[in-house]
């Protein structure tokens, strides 16, 4: 396609997405790969200078294994969640809020745009609640697990984040939340971005991950569900070809969208321009889920 000819495909998208909230989780694998961080930030800028507002979650499950097991310490999850003790929950602070975080906030003012740092505890941003113990089949026997300091969200508190938006910044925000006690909860990523999504009446949620969409085939990476209702998701779920880490992804975008946002989208982040290209172009590269 000539390049003139991509502009003009993108112009229809860039209007109706003009000064629209769009949450952004960044996760998976992009977490350790330099390139690919600085790709999907220079997009992020890009949104932000033609007209978008976007806010950005990210995770960083890789980079915190990897630290863990350089500390000699085995990481354990269930239902896609990671088991956190006392010690886990530093590992996973120094490492979501000391480094991923600064490191994403650094590349936004490389490209030339003003990024702001921001953990859930941050003016009470992410207030959680412990989640309670996960029943789980260990050896065919069903077991209760607990899952230590693992939060679940019960109120976002946008204002410190509503501020940053109006004020021209791209707020980065670290999944790390507080409860009513004051102590520090590790909230699944995927979770707080549709919690916030919904909750600021976003309008787009987009998860880009280590996958290219949701799979009708799991073992076949070529096929893509380009679109799908949250009705026939849910039928992949009970049917099983919906499992493990996809499923806290999956489940945080059927509650934005029954929470107001108007999509969610699910892809790739590791290849080039993945961002631009579903936003932007009318075929998308990842999955779009619709209510």
């Amino acid at each position: 396609m000539k390049r003139e000819n991509v502009l003009i495909e993108a112009l229809p998208y860039i209007r109706e997405f003009h000064d629209s909230i769009i949450v952004i989780k960044i996760g998976g694998h992009a977490m350790l790969d330099q390139k690919i961080m600085d790709d999907i930030v220079r997009d992020l800028v890009l949104l932000r200078y033609v007209g978008m507002r976007p806010i950005v979650v990210h995770g960083g499950g890789p980079e915190i294994t990897r630290k863990m097991e350089k500390m000699g310490k085995k990481p354990e999850f269930v239902a896609g969640l990671r088991i956190t003790d006392e010690e886990t929950l530093e590992i996973v602070r120094m490492v979501l809020v000391g480094n991923v975080n600064t490191r994403i906030v650094s590349l936004i003012g490389k490209h030339g745009a003003k990024g702001m740092g921001l953990s859930g505890k941050d003016g009470c941003l992410i207030v959680a609640r412990k989640k309670a113990p996960q029943k789980v089949l260990i050896e065919g026997v069903e077991q209760e697990v607990d899952l230590g300091w693992v939060g679940e969200t019960e109120k976002i508190n946008p204002e410190v984040l509503m501020l940053a938006v109006e004020k021209g910044y791209i707020p980065v925000i670290s999944p790390i939340a507080v409860d009513a006690n004051g102590n520090s909860l590790n909230v699944n990523a995927d979770t707080v971005a549709g919690d916030m999504a919904s909750s600021i009446k976003s309008k787009k949620l987009i998860m880009l991950t280590d996958v290219p969409g949701i799979l009708s085939d799991p073992s076949d990476p070529r096929s893509i569900i380009s679109q799908i209702s949250v009705d026939d998701l849910r039928k992949l779920i009970s049917s099983g070809t919906i499992q493990e880490g996809m499923i806290p992804k999956i489940e945080a975008c059927i509650r934005a969208i029954e929470g107001s946002v108007e999509k969610a989208h699910i892809l790739d982040g590791s290849l080039p321009h993945a961002l631009l290209l579903e936003l932007f172009t009318d075929k998308g590269i990842g999955t779009m889920i619709y209510r």
